[in-house]
This record gives C-alpha cells, structure tokens and sequence, in this order.
C-alpha cells in the first residue's frame, strides 16, 4: 500500500490530520488504527468522528468493546486490545458494527483475517513526548491527498 507519513505536535494536530481524512470516508469503509498505548488512536478516532458530524463524547471502547455514535454518517468505534483472536461468536458480536457505518477499529492486530478489508491503516507511534508520527496506508490517492491536504511536513513511504 503507498503510504504518507505525517507529524503532529498536539492532540489537535492528530484530530486535524484525522479529520482531513474523514472528509473521504463513505459508509461501509473501514479504517485501522494501530500503535502502542498512549499513541493517540482513540484522539485520532475523536477527530475523524467530529468532521463526520458526531456531537457525542467519544471515547476509548476498551472496556465496552465497541462504540456506535449517530453524526452525518454513523460511526463505529472497536477496541481489540482484549483479544486475542476472533471465534466465529465474537465476529458475530461486533458485526453489526460494521452495518451502514464508518468503523475505526482500534488494535486490529487481533482481527486479522477476520475483519473486512480496510480502506485504510493508520498507525500512530511516539517519536518524542509531544510528538507523534502518523502514517496513513492506503491504495486509494483520493484518501492520501486528503489526509495531506492543507498539511506540511508530509513524506510520501513506499
């Protein structure tokens, strides 16, 4: 997949770059959202639901397993981290996530070769305190220009 890496200096920033991305996302697409604990994944989830219309405080599903918030569009939010893998009843669980929604889903190391193919892997990682690297994964341009767009300190990956 051709890749954009971004930085971001803030929580704002993340939600910034999360938010530009959105503005590409159409109901059934499926976004990952990969890095360790403290990365920002659940602020890059807040960002991307806020331009897609949700007016509800998101938070992190880790314990809830998954979140649906109403907005233009619904969003769904998962939260992988307690699994380990995915039976055929935790998929049956967690597929009405995926009915008539954009759906985030955090840790999704633990669904792999279950989970939809995304339309996009984003991974956050520290690179200093305040700062985070963002790189966005995807074969479709449209959604690479987005995320880039009205961004600087962008390089293009492999």
């Amino acid at each position: 997949m051709p890749a954009v890496e971004l930085e971001s200096g803030s929580a704002e920033e993340t939600e910034a770059i999360a938010a530009r991305l959105a503005a590409s996302l159409r109901t059934g697409d499926v976004v990952l959202v990969s890095g360790e604990l403290g990365a920002g994944k659940t602020t890059f989830v807040r960002g991307a639901s806020r331009a897609l219309g949700v007016e509800a405080r998101v938070t992190s599903p880790t314990f809830t397993i998954g979140h649906r918030y109403a907005g233009r569009v619904d969003v769904s939010h998962l939260d992988l981290y307690r699994f380990r893998g995915l039976s055929a009843a935790e998929w049956g669980d967690l597929e009405p996530y995926f009915q008539d929604a954009i759906v985030f889903v955090e840790w999704p190391e633990a669904g792999a070769g279950v989970l939809p193919q995304p339309r996009a892997h984003v991974r956050l990682e520290h690179v200093a305190s305040e700062v985070r690297r963002v790189a966005v994964d995807t074969n479709d341009e449209r959604l690479l220009e987005e995320a880039t767009s009205a961004g600087s300190g962008f390089r293009h990956g492999d």
